[in-house]
């Protein structure tokens, strides 16, 4: 199979030959003999910290969460749309992707075959800190829990009348299966919660947010265990993370300011940008705005964004205008993509405890005032319906790359609210084209591999 076998065996070696030695961009193709040789290079828990580090520097490439990720699930909802300033995301916010337009699916597999090599090491028989690197492998679990979570809700059919997921890749090298078959959803799912349990296991209390920890585990098997509707495990999870006290909801002050900083109190899991991965043109606020050192500014939002805050809703002050144009201007402020980006963070917990206590008949009101009580706006009131929880995840989570995902979930058209959007007319649940197509490289090189249905 092209990604899972060839693909991947290049990415963990350039990673971990990059983060051993400062390779240049010539080891990007190695030869079989340096796959040899990396595989019994291993000798060591510092080697096994750098190929968990090769992973989070996947994950920040701009085909994934430095960029595309996030972006491709805004364009394609009610608060954004793509103005063609340079021609960028046109596609994708039209809905007119296709087999050959590409996703992150490759990185998605790169950043788990980096998990999967770190799983496979026998941690005792390495020099150095034993504990450590049972944490190191726990980061891994989640690592590959998290990437295939990201994949089955882009190319799963769940929501378009298919049971299939992806293939669940244990393995770094699995040289049985070159061809795997896609597993489905529902075994999908349960290989992420196993993941997520034996990576909550694993690692030390603590740590920085920049790494995946115990409680991000917690966080990510609270996210799952509510897209899935597992109502009682979300609810188990989410209580665990706000249970455990080491993280507060950002106050109505320091709203719009604190996403000029990194490692709030709120953040669980965030990934680290600097200077030094030069994200520049391809990173986020590139894309959203052209104030400030940015260029592209394609993402534009929809005027009708602005109706969706109440007055004094202190998460209204990341609009702002460029001339005509309705823009993200406080999320992810720095034009030259220096700033850490969010992956998980206290206040979806939160809203992930209270939207399944709508669900189990809970008292939903006092979880989501949580956040409430710091937004500037009047208090909610039992009973809470599933229509507040999707309005108030979209007012706090606007620009995060979580509305597309609350929409399909849900069970919701995607509506044609606005002239501006770039589609022509609503596009309703189940339509296939809410399952992104695999791409075509690997349908070619795996005769297992089967399509989603409309491409």
């Amino acid at each position: 199979m092209r990604v899972l076998n060839i693909l991947n065996r290049i990415a963990v070696v350039a990673v971990f030959m990059f983060a051993i030695n400062a390779c240049t961009t010539d080891d990007l193709d190695p030869s079989l003999e340096q796959n040899k040789r990396i595989d019994g290079g291993i000798t060591s828990v510092d080697n096994v910290y750098a190929i968990i580090k090769g992973g989070y520097s996947r994950m920040t490439s701009s085909g994934y969460y430095g960029r595309d990720y996030i972006i491709n699930n805004e364009v394609r909802s009610d608060n954004c749309f793509s103005n063609g300033n340079s021609g960028r995301f046109t596609t994708q916010a039209s809905f007119k992707y296709n087999e050959n337009t590409g996703f992150f699916w490759d990185d998605a597999y790169r950043v788990i075959a980096n998990a999967n090599l770190v799983i496979e090491q026998d941690i005792p028989s390495l020099e150095g800190d034993e504990a450590y690197g049972y944490h190191l492998q726990g980061q891994a679990y989640a690592m590959r829990a998290l990437a295939h979570f990201d994949l089955v809700k882009q190319f799963g059919q769940q929501h378009v009348g298919g049971t299939l997921g992806v293939p669940y890749v244990m393995k770094y090298k699995d040289e049985e299966n070159l061809t795997p078959a896609r597993n489905t959803v529902t075994e999908c799912m349960n290989f992420i919660f196993d993941d997520l349990d034996q990576a909550y296991n694993l690692m030390s209390a603590g740590g920085s947010p920049e790494f995946l920890s115990k409680m991000a585990a917690k966080a990510i098997e609270s996210n799952v265990a509510v897209y899935f509707e597992e109502w009682d495990r979300a609810i188990a999870a989410a209580q665990m993370v706000i249970d455990s006290d080491d993280y507060s909801v950002i106050p109505a002050a320091d709203y719009v300011k604190h996403w000029g900083s990194d490692g709030s109190a709120n953040s669980i899991f965030e990934l680290a940008f600097s200077s030094t991965d030069n994200a520049g043109i391809d990173g986020l606020a590139y894309i959203y705005r052209t104030t400030g050192g940015g260029s592209y500014g394609d993402v534009q939002v929809l005027d009708v964004v602005e109706d969706i805050y109440d007055a004094g809703d202190v998460r209204a002050g990341i609009l702002g205008w460029e001339g005509d144009m309705l823009r993200n201007i406080g999320k992810f402020p720095n034009n030259q993509g220096y700033d850490n980006v969010i992956v998980v963070r206290y206040e979806e917990v939160i809203m992930n405890l209270a939207e399944a206590l709508v669900e189990t008949g809970g008292d939903a009101a006092t979880a989501l005032n949580m956040i409430i009580n710091e937004r500037g706006i009047a208090a909610y009131v039992n009973p809470v319906t599933k229509d507040d929880i999707l309005l108030e995840r979209q007012r706090e989570f606007i620009f995060e790359g979580h509305r597309y995902e609350d929409l399909v979930r849900m069970g919701k058209d995607i509506e044609k609210i606005s002239i501006q959007q770039n589609f022509s007319e609503t596009i309703p649940y189940g339509d296939p084209i809410m399952a992104w197509a695999i791409p075509k490289a690997e349908t070619d090189a795996n005769s297992n591999m089967v399509q989603n249905d409309g491409y």
